[in-house]
């Protein structure tokens, strides 16, 4: 049976914690003298009585939770933190349908970073810099994030974590998930402190380099300018958004041994890693060689423009410093299986994860010399752990649905007369948190407000499955889950 008072108290806890983060853009919103004060006004106050309400309705759950109740818990905190942060963008009236703010700010959260404002520079200061906090706080997931700031919710249970944690193997760095969670928070905090001063020393104002840093750290794409990172021009700025993105598209377990316990050569012994370097090394100097040879690029230029259009699809955060829609469409290729593939297990990143890449490959490669021998024994494995049989199933079945929810999507997208390129980028991209796609009526400098309010209810949904990696949300809707047995 669902514990649905632990539910209630844990959102109610969530949502107080959401309107003090709302009220700290009303107070900059007073500072700067703008006129979307009143929206943030309205919206703390109805998140805070809300969260309040929900809060009294679970006061006295205990902090049991089945693995059931963390995966609906999880879900249901996505879906109504996100409609309670769409409140200032609607009620300020710079989105005028509450579709297309829910739209905005589920994009936020869940770090995909597609957006449909056309035009960002319009937007006051508070309402930008929440648009950049949304996808900072989902960088590494609400419960998490909460689960740091307030450990008691759920006695951080390891199922809430588990729900939202992204990748097929989870590391925890200590026995409490508390310590793990503080652990993993001051590293991000960390990144986005450095990246933010980085930018600020490379020229950038102290409003750009935090909500540039808040985004590119929590690998998101939000930008407080039309053209992204375009509009410095600065090759500093580039290159240190390009370090950072790689960074945060890293396993942040990795990292963590590599900067606190010293272990630098766990970096390269890493199967998952040295795809991932590999990948951004490969197709780098392939569409850096195109771009010379096709559009006629100095070689400073080319590499400099298809370094960072790889590592922003790879790493699923979508700043972008080049229209890659102009491109030659062989790039586009290259770029879409980037976005495909995604980061590492246990980052900021989207994507089917390069472990799930690294798994693949030696689950077909033992396949190929079964052919041979058939009686051999052999076993998967990654990074020295045994792959179990029931992990390789797992694998497998996220791939299917993977696949065959980008395809579903693309179907009914081009049933509403969506062109096939961008019906099949979009997809793509919202099931892959990344943000820009790549065609003709919707590039990556483009806004999606063209699309039908049918079409961005769907993707908001697959933007939310591919973010809690779309099995956790399927599981929802079987009969099965609902079952009191």
């Amino acid at each position: 049976m669902i514990n649905w008072k632990i539910i209630w108290k844990i959102i109610g806890q969530l949502l107080c914690l959401e309107a003090g983060l709302m009220l700290g853009c009303l107070v900059m919103s007073l500072c700067y003298g703008e006129d979307d004060a009143w929206a943030f006004g309205i919206s703390v106050v109805t998140t805070f009585l809300t969260g309040g309400a929900l809060h009294y309705v679970g006061h006295g759950a205990t902090n049991a939770m089945s693995r059931r109740d963390a995966l609906l818990v999880v879900a249901i905190v996505w879906l109504i933190f996100s409609l309670f942060g769409s409140f200032p963008f609607y009620l300020s009236g710079h989105l005028t349908s509450l579709t297309d703010a829910y739209f905005e700010t589920i994009s936020g959260f869940t770090t995909t970073g597609a957006s449909l404002i056309d035009d960002v520079e319009r937007l006051p200061h508070a309402l930008l810099f929440w648009r950049s906090l949304t996808q900072w706080v989902g960088g590494l997931g609400i419960v998490f994030f909460t689960i740091a700031v307030l450990p008691s919710i759920a006695g951080g249970s390891v199922k809430v974590f588990s729900a939202e944690a992204t990748g097929p193997m989870r590391t925890k760095m200590h026995p409490r998930l508390s310590a793990t969670g503080h652990w993993i928070w001051g590293i991000y905090w960390l990144l986005t402190v450095v990246c933010a001063l980085c930018f600020y020393l490379e020229g950038m104002s102290g409003f750009d380099c935090v909500n540039y840093a808040m985004t590119v750290t929590a690998t998101g794409g939000f930008a407080t300018h039309n053209s992204s990172t375009g509009y410095f021009n600065s090759l500093a700025i580039d290159y240190t958004a390009i370090f950072f993105m790689f960074l945060c598209g890293t396993s942040f377990t990795l990292l963590y041994l590599a900067v606190f316990k010293r272990k630098v050569k766990d970096f390269f012994r890493n199967a998952e890693f040295r795809l991932y370097t590999g990948i951004i090394a490969g197709a780098t100097l392939v569409i850096m060689f195109i771009l010379m040879r096709s559009c006629h690029c100095r070689i400073g230029d080319a590499l400099r423009s298809s370094l960072f259009q790889v590592v922003s699809f790879l790493t699923t955060t979508g700043v972008f410093n080049d229209d890659a829609g102009q491109w030659p469409h062989i790039t586009w290729v290259i770029l879409t299986a980037c976005m495909f593939v995604g980061g590492c297990s246990g980052s900021t990143s989207g994507g089917f994860k390069c472990v799930r890449m690294v798994m693949l490959w030696e689950v077909v490669r033992n396949e190929i010399r079964r052919i041979l021998h058939p009686n051999a024994v052999l076993p998967v494995r990654v990074n020295g752990y045994t792959v179990s049989q029931e992990r390789q199933l797992g694998l497998f079945a996220f791939f299917a649905a993977y696949v065959g929810l980008c395809l579903f999507v693309y179907f009914v997208m081009m049933l509403l007369d969506i062109d096939s390129i961008n019906a099949f980028t979009i997809a793509f991209s919202c099931a892959s948190n990344v943000g820009p796609t790549l065609g003709l009526e919707i590039g990556p400098t483009m806004s999606w407000g063209v699309l039908p309010d049918a079409v961005k209810w769907l993707l908001s949904l697959l933007m939310l499955m591919g973010r809690l990696e779309i099995l956790s949300v399927l599981v929802l809707f079987s009969r099965s889950f609902w079952r009191d047995k």
